[in-house]
């Protein structure tokens, strides 16, 4: 594999800045519409633009179909349900525990063998989400905690069912969960949420433009630089960089949306991360379909 040269490494820095960045800005639209329907509408703008770029994954459709409901439909809907009770920065600390479960799953299921740092780094990650429940304005927030949780556990299972692909690119998953996931997405809005038509009507050009964000540069671009940096580096020297994301999280729900840093997530936060680059560091991870 290569050295990094500063056209990639600005490529990684964007990465974790991008879909950071839309946590924060999902957070703001989810105010105003259902965030299944929001979703819905992500997935479909994606899959509008890719389809045209991507080759047809013949022969793995049912495959694709299958991990859109898990990796996608269900995971989205679950994490950004939960958002929606939780600051845009909390939410993306907590969403880094996705690593851990593929963890977790990669040796019940794929039968790996995690070595004894990575157990110690789940355990540290753990550690960290019971140091953030401390927080009282937390007290309220078991549920959405929970679905942000259940969203991550549906993450790292659809990782596992992608690393069973075979001879299909990433951006031809990329593109292909999202032509799928749209309409799965829009039916499980129309059964768990309503309000879809008035939201719609009365949506204002910020939510628009925030579905552009999601779909045009949090998925499309964000997903180009990870594939073009995957493509060319080992991701396991990739992968760190994406622990700038709660970072970005974190300072855009600051700047944006007046969210306070308290020490409790600070310190929570701070040891969820040292947990997975304990888990990430020195580690071939597999690639991963959607990171928000």
């Amino acid at each position: 594999m290569n050295q990094f040269n500063s056209k990639h490494v600005i490529m990684a820095l964007f990465v974790p800045l991008l879909w950071g960045l839309g946590f924060v800005f999902a957070k703001g639209a989810i105010n105003h519409f259902p965030p299944i329907l929001l979703m819905a509408f992500r997935f479909s703008l994606t899959a509008l633009v890719l389809i045209w770029f991507t080759p047809l994954p013949v022969g793995k459709f049912f495959q694709l179909f299958k991990i859109a409901i898990v990796a996608a439909a269900i995971q989205y809907s679950l994490t950004f349900t939960g958002v929606k009770g939780l600051e845009a920065g909390l939410a993306s600390i907590i969403v880094q525990l996705e690593v851990p479960f593929l963890v977790i799953l990669g040796a019940l299921l794929l039968r790996e063998k995690p070595g004894y740092k990575k157990w110690i780094g789940i355990a540290i990650s753990f550690v960290g989400v019971a140091i953030m429940s401390q927080q009282d304005e937390l007290s309220g927030s078991f549920i959405s905690i929970a679905l942000v949780l259940s969203g991550c556990f549906a993450w790292a299972l659809g990782q596992v069912m992608i690393r069973k692909l075979k001879d299909v690119s990433g951006m031809q998953v990329t593109a292909w969960i999202a032509v799928f996931a749209a309409p799965q997405l829009f039916f499980m809005s129309a059964v768990f949420e309503d309000g879809q038509v008035e939201a719609i009507r009365t949506a204002n050009p910020l939510v628009w433009w925030t579905v552009l964000y999601l779909g045009l540069i949090m998925t499309c671009l964000g997903y180009y630089f990870w594939n073009t940096l995957i493509r060319h580096h080992d991701v396991s020297k990739v992968a760190p960089f994406l622990l700038l994301l709660p970072v970005f999280s974190v300072l855009g729900g600051n700047v944006f949306l007046g969210e306070t840093i308290t020490l409790e997530k600070f310190y929570g936060g701070a040891t969820i991360l040292f947990g997975i680059g304990v888990i990430t560091m020195n580690a071939r991870l597999s690639s991963v379909f959607s990171r928000r």
